[in-house]
């Protein structure tokens, strides 16, 4: 059986329904079967996506609206501006932060496998799995892989603190 190819957003249209104020992710790609992810992210101005590094992902970012800097490991910015292309290859380094007018981006990266909880040594004892819960974004719903997130990696916002 062959997919048919279908239009799933005009991100233009998304963008000019969100209000002003609206940040965080504003679409992401949920379409079963799915082998990619993409995310349409909105930050205000100053915002800032801390530190991170992704271990497993290339990542593709595609600056839609406003302007902003991708801070890379090693020293240097990447200033981002509309049309501007970046590609942040696994194992790099990187924060973003939101020019005065706000950032509006598109990451697309391939599906991230699920996460597992595996007992040590494959034997199973029992009990309850760890709770994941502080590791879930507030903003998009996305489980971090990091155990102690500060920002989260999709959507760009703030964990509580702990």
């Amino acid at each position: 059986m062959n997919a048919t190819p279908r239009v799933l957003a005009v991100l233009d249209d998304i963008l000019a329904s969100a209000s002003p104020d609206e940040r965080g992710a504003l679409w992401h790609l949920a379409e079963a079967g799915r082998e990619l992810d993409a995310n349409l992210v909105r930050l205000p101005a100053g915002a800032e996506v801390g530190v991170h590094q992704e271990d497993v992902l290339d990542v593709l970012l595609v600056v839609l609206e406003g302007a902003g800097r991708v801070r890379v490991g090693g020293g240097g910015d990447i200033v981002l501006s509309p049309s501007t292309v970046v590609w942040l290859p696994r194992t790099s380094r990187r924060a973003l932060s939101a020019g005065p007018d706000g950032l509006t981006y598109l990451t697309v990266h391939r599906r991230r496998p699920g996460l597992a909880v595996k007992p040590p040594g494959g034997a199973y004892e029992g009990g309850e799995g760890p709770c994941m819960l502080d590791r879930v974004c507030p903003e998009c719903g996305r489980l971090s892989e990091d155990p102690a997130p500060v920002f989260c990696s999709r959507c760009g916002e703030r964990f509580p603190e702990r």
